[in-house]
């Protein structure tokens, strides 16, 4: 049920690069040029025309399942394909190759495609993960600082490699003081139930099957780094900068949803329980791991700050991780990644 898999980070880039060589239009709105666009969502009409929307398997991202199935985006006057992925992956090398106008993505990959080159816009922030990104261990290991020295794995560069330096960092420990091994994160899951590996960093529901093992708890969860595992929608700066109407409508069919969900729990949940493949029992378990965000979360998320509740701090922390792990060459242009116009022009 998530995803969070950039280990095909240079794939991304080469394929985003292809697509601008072979002429897909390379305009990048600066960030007055995106306001200026956005401002006028309200009064411009529609471009039409379909937009095509990925997501794949994390409670945060199934809210968009519950608009489609009750019919929000056509009420709202658009022609959303919502395009379901099973591979996360899948999702961000379908956007950077041009067969999606927009995906809904963590800040971490958004990040990585930004470093390559792609040209990507924030409008919304859908969660925050609070909880559902864990890290496993073994029953031996009662405290952060008896991870040295011990095996531990995650998928490389995803959010919970991410958690896990820092769980380290915050003890004092770093990358040298654990045997890491990258594995994709089914694959880790099932190594460390096996009993192969001392920890695990995964996400729900993974951390159902890694925790089938006798004695295994959570060490640290991303409930422990409040705001430091963001989920968005993220849509192409040319599709923002033409058709700022529909990104508008976007924004406000998601918001719907919510108050939707919140007015038909039970049949949202089964609703959303369904498309995860998961009973409605299980799926209510992964719901207090993932916080929702409301239009004043999103307002305070935009707002520029000193911390990792705030996008733009976040954003240059988890560069300095990408960085640090190799997984980008140089520091990412933050230059109009994060809109906030259409969250602030929304009307409840």
């Amino acid at each position: 049920m998530r995803r969070r898999t950039p280990l095909a980070i240079i794939l991304l880039v080469t394929v985003a690069l292809v697509a601008v060589a072979c002429g897909k239009s390379s305009k990048t709105s600066t960030a007055s040029t995106a306001t200026t666009a956005a401002a006028s969502a309200t009064t411009s009409p529609s471009t039409g025309g379909k937009i095509t929307i990925g997501f794949s398997a994390w409670p945060g991202w199934f809210p968009w399942q519950v608009a489609k199935e009750k019919g929000f985006f056509t009420a709202a006057g658009l022609d959303v394909d919502m395009k379901y992925f099973e591979g996360y992956l899948d999702s961000l090398n379908a956007l950077a190759s041009g067969q999606l106008d927009g995906n809904s993505q963590t800040l971490n990959d958004t990040l990585s495609s930004v470093a390559g080159g792609a040209k990507q816009v924030i409008v919304l922030v859908n969660d925050n993960s609070t909880g559902n990104d864990q890290i496993i261990v073994s029953k031996d290991v009662t405290k952060v600082a008896d991870l040295r020295g011990k095996s531990l794995a995650a998928e490389q560069g995803t959010v919970d490699h991410y958690l896990l330096l820092l769980g380290l960092k915050k003890a004092g420990l770093g990358p040298s003081d654990v045997k890491f091994q990258p594995l994709e994160t089914g694959a880790a899951a099932a190594a460390f139930a096996s009993g192969r590996l001392d920890g695990v960093g995964v996400f729900a529901p993974f951390t159902t099957q890694a925790m089938k093992r006798s004695g295994s708890h959570a060490l640290f969860t991303s409930a422990d780094f409040p705001g430091a595992i963001p989920d968005h929608l993220v849509l192409t700066a040319d599709f923002v900068q033409k058709r700022p109407a529909d990104v508008q409508k976007l924004v406000d069919v998601w918001f719907k949803t919510l108050d939707w969900i919140k007015a038909n729990h039970t049949e949202a949940v089964s609703i959303m329980a369904k498309r995860a493949g998961v009973s409605t029992a299980d799926y209510e378990t992964y719901d207090k791991g993932t916080t929702i965000f409301t239009l004043d979360q999103n307002l305070e998320a935009f707002a520029p700050g000193s911390t990792v509740q705030h996008l733009d701090q976040n954003a240059r922390q988890i560069s300095d991780f990408l960085l640090s792990v190799k997984l980008i060459d140089k520091a990412p242009d933050l230059t109009g990644l994060f809109n906030d116009t259409f969250v602030k022009a929304h009307k409840g």
